[in-house]
C-alpha cells in the first residue's frame, strides 16, 4: 500500500501518555453503545491473546463494572497529535484521512454532510462516553462521543497471534470502525438500540451479526472508492484485507480458543460471511449495496 506522502488527518488524538486513565462504567456495545472488532468473541480469547481474564472483558462488554469502580472520572488531559516521527501513527492518520475524503464525497453525492469521527490512540485502557475501554477488546467505535479507539498494539496481535499481517489488513480494521460511524450517522445504530430488551439474546446476536457485516461491507465501499481515487493499493493488499476478515470471523476465533463453534453465540459473523460482505462492498462501491438487514440479503 503506497501510503507515504499522502495527507494525514487532523482528527487523531494521542492519549498514549497518561491521557486515558480514569474510571468508567460499562464498555463498548452495539447501537447506542460502542461496537468493536474485538467484541464478545475477542473477550473469549482474551486470556489466550493477552493473558487477561476473559470475565473482566466480558463484564465491560455486557455493561458491568469496568476495570475500576464507577464514579466521577478526572478530566482528561488535552489531546495532542501523535509525534511526526511515529510511523505507525502516521499510517493510521493517513488511512483515516482517506476515509474522510471518500465518505465526504459519497455522502455529498446523496445530499448529506459527513461529520468525521475522531480517532483516539491509547494504551491499555481509557474512559469513553460508552464506558471504560480496554485494549483487550480490540479497536472499537463509541457512538456516544463519535470516536474510534485503537491501541496500536492490536496490530501486532493481528499479525502475530491472529495470522493477519499487512498494512492493508490494518487499514481494513480502521475502515470497519469508521463503518460503524457511518451507521451512526445514517441512523442504523439508533434503530438497533431500540431493539435492545425487546428481543431474545439469540435474536440480538443475529442483529449484531448484521451490524458487523454491514460495517465490513462499508469498509469494502471505502476500499473501492479509495482505490479508484488514489490507485495506491499494491499486489496482495486486497488479499491481506480478506485474510483479516477471515481470521476475525466468529467461527475461526471460537475454533482457535475453545475448539468448538457455537453459531447462536456469533456477534460478528463467520469468516465466510465477513469476507463475502467486504467483497460485496469492494465490488459495488455503494452504501445501498450494504443493506445486510434486507431479508433477501445473503446470510
Amino acid at each position: 500500500m503506497k501510503w507515504e506522502g499522502e495527507r494525514q488527518s487532523d482528527n487523531v488524538e494521542d492519549r498514549r501518555d497518561g491521557g486515558g486513565g480514569g474510571g468508567g462504567g460499562g464498555g463498548p456495545r452495539i447501537g447506542g453503545r460502542g461496537i468493536g472488532v474485538g467484541s464478545i468473541v475477542i473477550a473469549l480469547v482474551a486470556g489466550w491473546i493477552f493473558g487477561i481474564n476473559p470475565l473482566t472483558v466480558l463484564g465491560l462488554l455486557s455493561g458491568g463494572q469496568g476495570l475500576e469502580a464507577p464514579g466521577s472520572q478526572s478530566a482528561p488531559t488535552p489531546a495532542r497529535p501523535p509525534p511526526a516521527t511515529d510511523r505507525q501513527a502516521a499510517f493510521v492518520s493517513t488511512v483515516l484521512a482517506d476515509t474522510e475524503d471518500v465518505w465526504t464525497s459519497l455522502l455529498a453525492a446523496e445530499g448529506a454532510t459527513y461529520r468525521a469521527p475522531k480517532l483516539v490512540l491509547f494504551r491499555d485502557r481509557i474512559p469513553t462516553a460508552c464506558g471504560q475501554g480496554a485494549a483487550a477488546m480490540g479497536p472499537f467505535y463509541c457512538p456516544g462521543d463519535q470516536k474510534v479507539y485503537i491501541d496500536l498494539a492490536f496490530f501486532e496481535t493481528l499479525k502475530s497471534r491472529l495470522g493477519a499481517p499487512g498494512d492493508f489488513a490494518q487499514a481494513y480494521v480502521i475502515a470497519h470502525e469508521v463503518g460503524h460511524h457511518i451507521q451512526q450517522l445514517i441512523g442504523v445504530s439508533a434503530k438497533v438500540d431500540q431493539m435492545r430488551g425487546r428481543v431474545s439474546e439469540a435474536q440480538m446476536n443475529a442483529v449484531s451479526v448484521r451490524v458487523e457485516l454491514q460495517a465490513d461491507c462499508l469498509a469494502g465501499v471505502w476500499a473501492h472508492n479509495s482505490q479508484k481515487g488514489k490507485g495506491w493499493l499494491e499486489q496482495g493488499d486486497l488479499e491481506e484485507a480478506m485474510n483479516a476478515a477471515s481470521q476475525i470471523g466468529d467461527d475461526t476465533l471460537q475454533r482457535k480458543s475453545q475448539g468448538t463453534v457455537v453459531p447462536d453465540s456469533f456477534t460478528h459473523g463467520s469468516s465466510a460471511q465477513r469476507m463475502a460482505w467486504f467483497q460485496r462492498g469492494l465490488q459495488g462501491g455503494t452504501v445501498a449495496g450494504c443493506n445486510t438487514f434486507d431479508k433477501r440479503a445473503p446470510a
